[in-house]
């Protein structure tokens, strides 16, 4: 069994990945979340902020992968998640940033929006991390 801490359990993303993990893995969840989520019983809740590397460093203890969705100051986040694995022991990451960060989208230029993201993406990509930056487009739900 694989266990997995999701940092941002609360996010429309991520709600939709924990949805995922528990139909199409045979996993356990930790999520990681600034407020209390009402009606969360299946799932050991951490109630935290990204950047509390000691924080962040304990609830690591007995993963092998963390998931994060966030918002808000995404390098520093991106900083205090990676130091924390590393001092866990935690090798795999997969972290949600966003689309256009390295200009890959044709005609168009989101400038200096996206710098947040982009340098998120360059701390994980520094870091000794087995990774995966997802950048998705826009998203609904509507097929």
């Amino acid at each position: 069994m694989t266990n997995i801490l999701i940092i941002g359990a609360t996010g429309g993303i991520a709600r939709e990945a924990i949805g995922l993990f528990e139909d199409r893995t045979d996993c356990t969840l930790t999520l990681y979340q600034r407020r209390p989520a009402r009606g969360d019983i299946e799932h050991r809740v951490i109630i935290g902020d990204a950047t509390d590397e000691a924080l962040l460093t304990r609830a690591m203890a007995g993963q092998d992968v963390v998931y994060a969705n966030l918002s808000g100051n995404l390098p520093q986040q991106a900083r205090a998640i990676t130091s924390a694995m590393d001092a866990a022991g935690v090798k795999r990451l997969i972290f949600i940033l966003s689309m256009g960060i390295h200009d890959e989208v044709p005609g168009e230029s989101y400038g200096s929006i996206l710098d947040p993201y982009r340098h998120a993406a360059e701390v994980i990509a520094h870091s000794d991390l087995d990774y995966t930056i997802l950048r998705p487009a826009w998203l609904n739900d509507k097929a």
